[in-house]
């Protein structure tokens, strides 16, 4: 126990590990779009599920995390395709800018 009678609180890491943040915006409109869905929908993540597969797959796809499958992280596969194709089709559009 602490002198002074104070509890010691320990930290512990996040179970994935730290990422980097989006400092340039790279996957910003993807996260846009999640977050309107998820206003859209009363904060209910089940409905916005391929715009949360988008966001992630960006993340990735930047490496602003780490590669991960995304049935790993609760994505079925035949999401993942749709998912994919928004993230190609958002890559071609900012590179048209």
């Amino acid at each position: 126990m602490n002198p002074s009678g104070r509890k010691i609180f320990q930290t512990k890491p996040p179970d994935r590990g730290s990422f980097p943040l989006d400092h340039d915006g790279e996957c910003k409109d993807f996260m846009i779009t999640y977050m309107q869905c998820l206003k859209k929908n009363k904060n209910m993540n089940f409905n916005c599920r391929a715009e949360s597969q988008a966001y992630l797959q960006c993340r990735m796809d930047r490496e602003l995390m780490a590669k991960e499958d995304l049935a790993k992280l609760g994505f079925r596969s035949s999401a993942g395709t749709n998912a994919k194709q928004s993230s190609s089709n958002q890559r071609t559009s900012d590179n048209s800018k």
